[in-house]
């Protein structure tokens, strides 16, 4: 038996408490989110310092699940736009996921704090998103969870790269997928009607993402309470309806291209959906399709008063329909 692990009566090895203090100093928790708490790690042997995330087996099978489901498609995967995997644990008690720290903070925050903001910009967060789910796709992988809060710059220095983060709802598409889980602004139509649904799903979130860097949420609702069912209701009969609009004057100065492919990207017919691949050909993506103007003041004067009360950006559940 390993030094520092616990056997118990079902035959599992676990780790101790201690295997995690000995390598790592575990710091102050940062955040409590709905399925773990974050907290900052410094690996004592190199004195470099990772994010860890830490998932409660007494808080319930679900949080079980995720925690368990993130680890195995972590140690999966390996892209330049995905948060590396650096090192994981399981006592009794706990599930620690420790991976790379990203510095730069979150692309909606990023937005907010430039002088200068263009098409040229979001498509270069919209080319580096699509590379990784491409790549995820590619090993059969549908993330299932994709939205803008789940998006970081690597480094406060250099806002070129992109990750993405959070993989304890992602799945591997080895037969259809049935149940609902997510963000209900970012639902694909066939997961809000309960059909079978695979990575098509993903590539309608892009799209909603790429909406949002407009300034705006393609699917609202002005006269209902965010956060209750009624308010839930309007917005899926709309997602299902693929009812959204480029609304003047936010999108008269978007480019024709960008308009093009957030509609091929938000077909609400999964099997006509453009595919991440596909995307990355765009001419948004890869060609010059997208405009240089500045459109800063614009998006976030409609970032602040669509977004300032952060409650639409922080909702996420497991079987939220």
């Amino acid at each position: 038996m390993p030094f520092g692990c616990l056997a118990v009566r079902d035959g599992r090895v676990y780790n101790s408490l201690s295997d995690v203090t000995d390598k790592y100093e575990i710091g102050q928790i940062l955040k409590a989110k709905e399925f773990c708490e974050l907290c900052l790690v410094k690996e004592r042997e190199t004195d470099k310092v990772y994010v860890c995330k830490k998932f409660l087996k007494k808080d319930g099978r679900k949080v079980r699940k995720a925690a368990k489901n993130e680890i195995m498609i972590l140690k999966m995967v390996n892209h330049p736009n995905i948060l590396q995997l650096k090192d994981t644990f399981e006592t009794r008690k706990e599930y620690f996921i420790i991976q790379e720290l990203a510095t730069g903070g979150d692309v909606f925050d990023w937005i907010l704090d430039q002088g200068n903001y263009t098409e040229r910009d979001a498509a270069n967060v919209i080319r580096q998103v699509l590379e990784a789910v491409a790549y995820l796709h590619s090993l059969n992988i549908v993330h299932r969870n994709l939205k803008l809060e789940n998006l970081m710059y690597y480094t406060e220095n250099n806002h070129n790269k992109v990750v993405l983060r959070d993989f304890y709802l992602s799945k591997f598409e080895n037969g259809s997928i049935t149940e609902p889980c997510g963000t209900p602004e970012y639902l694909a139509p066939e997961v809000v009607a309960r059909h079978r649904y695979g990575r098509p799903v993903d590539c309608w979130a892009v799209g909603v993402i790429m909406y949002i860097l407009s300034g705006n949420p393609p699917f609202y609702d002005e006269t209902e309470e965010e956060n209750t069912d009624m308010h839930n209701r309007i917005i899926f009969c709309r997602i299902v309806a693929g009812d959204f609009e480029f609304d003047s004057p936010y999108w008269d100065d978007i480019s024709p291209a960008a308009k093009d492919l957030v509609c091929r990207m938000m077909e609400v017919d999964p099997m006509l959906r453009i595919t991440a691949q596909e995307a990355l050909w765009h001419e948004w993506i890869a060609g010059n399709g997208a405009s240089e103007k500045n459109l800063k003041d614009g998006v976030c004067a409609q970032f602040e008063k669509n977004f300032a009360k952060a409650k639409w950006r922080v909702r996420a559940a497991l079987n939220t329909l």
